[in-house]
């Protein structure tokens, strides 16, 4: 079981921090402010678009899809976003900096309808990715609108040029003192991806999103929500006591337990997939996210099999002195809840949402409310976001530091 008193100890947690995660989440804010710059730089507030496109195409790896999945979230209904993942992997030759990353040798395809009436916004963190490269030929043969998003120099970058794409930066996280420096990946093949490398991608897709129509954001809504992220990232800082880190609270909440992340909404359905991904990635554990109503029947039997905390009748009068802690449900359940600071019992919360509630207690499994009161959908996906970050960031840091 994990030691609840690791999480109060930050210098436990800075030593366990090797690739500065707590770092990278802090800064998020600041480096929507700098995208927002350095997109306006690179020729976006110039932009005259021609009416918005019929589909908006976002490739990439890891977070890139993350991004096109918030975009469609909240993109105008006369305009369809679709992620492209990759769908094959071929080997890269071996180079004099040894082996490369496995995303390098990553493969998409255009789908068959993609032409002239629509845009592919190509997005990478290394922006060495063979795979999106060919992905960008293959547009500009068709004739569609394309925009890069990667960083200034990287062979994507470069590539943008060539097809008449618009190169859009990406904003790396900050560099940390030369004493803090990460140590070599134990997996140099699969490295993890940045933390913060979602608000790098998100910021300028949005804001070219906004420039062309295909997404209604209040106006400012940017500069807000690198704010919101700020204030996240004070309630969730490290030297925080556990007991008003709510982080800290919810990574102790999940201690020995399977998470069901179950979403209010598609907005909070991009919170709870990444919640998984991070949780994943980051705290090594499993969790499952599914979007309320399917997720009732696509983890009902998640709940009557041998993980719910009801299904032994006679659990109660098992001695466990010589038995492991068992490892049991939980739900998260996610939702925005405009207008609402703290969440009102007595509010209509729907159908579904009182459904899962039913389910859940009927199975003697916790559920937990994480949600958003802020109007604005954007600053609703930060507050959420921001919060299960540091959370699956502290989950695996306070594991790190008991080993």
């Amino acid at each position: 079981m994990l030691d609840d008193a690791l999480l109060d100890d930050p210098a436990a947690l800075r030593r366990a921090d090797r690739d500065n995660a707590l770092l990278a989440l802090a800064g998020a804010g600041a480096r929507i402010r700098t995208a927002l710059r350095l997109a306006d730089a690179a020729g976006l507030s110039d932009l005259r678009p021609d009416g918005r496109p019929r589909t908006v195409l976002v490739a990439g790896p890891g977070a890139a899809l993350t991004a096109g999945a918030a975009l469609a979230a909240l993109a105008v209904t006369s305009c369809q976003v679709l992620p492209l993942a990759p769908h094959d992997v071929a080997p890269i030759a071996r180079g004099h900096l040894g082996t490369p990353a496995f995303t390098a040798g990553l493969a998409w395809q255009l789908p068959g309808w993609a032409g002239p009436l629509d845009l592919l916004v190509l997005a990478s963190a290394d922006g060495g990715e063979q795979g999106l490269i060919g992905l960008a030929e293959q547009a500009y043969a068709r004739g569609c609108a394309i925009a890069v998003i990667a960083p200034v120099g990287s062979l994507l970058a470069e590539a943008a040029l060539q097809v008449r794409g618009l190169p859009l930066p990406y904003v790396a996280a900050a560099e940390p003192d030369e004493d803090e420096r990460p140590d070599p990946p134990a997996e140099a093949d699969l490295p993890s991806e940045d933390v913060g490398a979602l608000w790098a991608v998100l910021t300028p897709l949005l804001a070219l999103a906004e420039r062309i129509g295909v997404t209604q954001l209040p106006p400012g809504e940017l500069e807000a929500t690198a704010d919101r992220l700020d204030e996240v990232a004070v309630r969730c800082r490290p030297d925080a006591a556990a007991y008003g880190n709510p982080a800290k609270d919810l990574a102790g909440q999940l201690a020995g337990t399977v998470p069901l992340l179950w979403a209010d909404g598609p907005l909070a359905g991009v919170a709870a997939e990444r919640f998984a991904a991070m949780l994943a990635d980051r705290a090594a554990r499993p969790a499952l996210a599914a979007v309320l109503p399917q997720a009732l029947t696509a983890h009902r039997g998640m709940l009557v099999g041998t993980l719910g905390a009801g299904a032994d009748p006679d659990d109660f009068f098992r001695d466990r002195v010589d038995e492991p802690d068992p490892l049991l449900l939980q739900v998260l359940l996610l939702r925005r809840t405009p207008g609402q600071d703290e969440p009102d019992e007595t509010a209509d919360p729907g159908y579904a949402v009182s459904r899962a509630r039913r389910l859940a207690t009927a199975h003697d499994v916790r559920i937990t409310d994480l949600t958003s009161g802020r109007t604005d959908p954007l600053q609703a996906l930060a507050e959420l976001t921001g919060l299960t970050d540091f959370a699956a960031v502290y989950l695996g840091l306070a594991a790190a530091a008991q080993l």
